[in-house]
């Protein structure tokens, strides 16, 4: 891998400035956990190797929509669990589903 989990975790912190995570109240170490995540993804990323450059492009843009995808479920059942309106930007995704079925 042309990254080290090291070099991984100093980059989902950059993103985090913008995008910061709401750790709310878990009882894990916020940086134990962005280390577990980045070793996680840079092994996978070695396991991918052997890919065609293409077939790795895919496979991390798969793992990426879902853990998106998963996300944001996550983050709208938090929302109607407390009884919380949905931002803007998710109720307008939200509406566009609703209008495709």
């Amino acid at each position: 891998m042309s990254i080290t989990p090291q070099q991984l975790e100093i980059l989902m912190q950059e993103v985090e400035v913008s995008d910061p995570i709401d750790f709310a109240d878990l009882p894990f170490n916020e940086q134990e956990l962005r280390a577990l995540i980045a070793n996680h993804l840079c092994e996978m990323a070695d396991a991918m190797q052997s890919f065609s450059a293409e077939d790795r492009n895919l496979a991390l843009l798969a793992v990426a929509a879902k853990l998106v995808l998963e996300n944001l479920v996550l983050h709208v059942q938090l929302l109607r669990q407390h009884g919380l309106p949905m931002s803007d930007s998710v109720e307008a995704l939200l509406q566009r589903l609703r209008g495709a079925s």
